[in-house]
Order: structure tokens, then sequence, then C-alpha cells
């Protein structure tokens, strides 16, 4: 989607014609130019985070928590890999959250029974599936 958004917007480009009123025409195309590079940046994003997900292993079990863990804390559920919205999954919700988060950080190399502090809320680990 993304794509086709960039390659849109180019032709939007390349159609832009000069007007009389060429600072028009200037500034019509350096929008142009300013939302292709957002577009490409946002695109740079998904295929990073895609990458990430593809380096996952499901059928690993890990004794403490690693990118790709599924990890059940006395606060809910956890998907240790990229920052996504809460998921309902078999009627769990489960949060997407990246080792680079703050509490990512935290969660990192922690095994069962183990727990994370941060902004003064506990998280002990119960399980990692």
């Amino acid at each position: 989607m993304l794509q086709q958004v960039l390659a849109d917007l180019k032709e939007s480009g390349r159609h832009e014609t000069k007007s009389t009123a060429g600072d028009k025409h200037e500034t019509a195309l350096a929008m142009l130019q300013i939302e292709q590079a957002n577009i490409r940046g946002q695109l740079q994003d998904i295929l990073t985070q895609r990458t990430v997900l593809e380096k996952i292993n499901p059928t690993l079990s890990a004794t403490s928590v690693m990118n790709g863990s599924l990890i059940k804390t006395n606060r809910g559920y956890f998907f240790m890999s990229i920052a996504m919205r809460k998921t309902n999954i078999n009627n769990l919700t489960v949060i997407g959250i990246s080792p680079q988060s703050p509490l990512g950080k935290k969660l990192m190399g922690l095994k069962i029974g183990e727990s994370a502090l941060i902004n003064k809320l506990s998280y002990v680990i119960e399980s990692l599936i």
C-alpha cells in the first residue's frame, strides 16, 4: 500500500506543471518531496519490523525471555518482538513489545519467577510460552 502511495506521489510530481505563480509550483513540488520522504521512511520501518518478525523461531522454547517469547506475567501477556497494539488471541489479550522498549529492556533475559519493576509496577514472569 505504501509503495503505491509513493508511486502515486512520484507521478503527481511529474505532472505538476509550472503555473503563472511559480512559487505555488515550487511549494507544491517541495510538499510532494516531503511526503515521498515520509512514505519512504514508513516503508523502511515496516520492512525492518518484518525482518525482525521473520527471524523469530516459534519452535524454540526458552528458559529466559528472548525475542519471540510469549510472556505470561501477573499483569497480562506480552509478545517480545515488535511494538504492536493489543491483540486478542484465543480470548487472551496479548501486547507486542520490543526489546528496546522500557519494559522490554527490563524483561529481556529474566526467568520464570523473576520480576521487573517499571513505573512502580512489578511484572512477575509466571510462564514463558
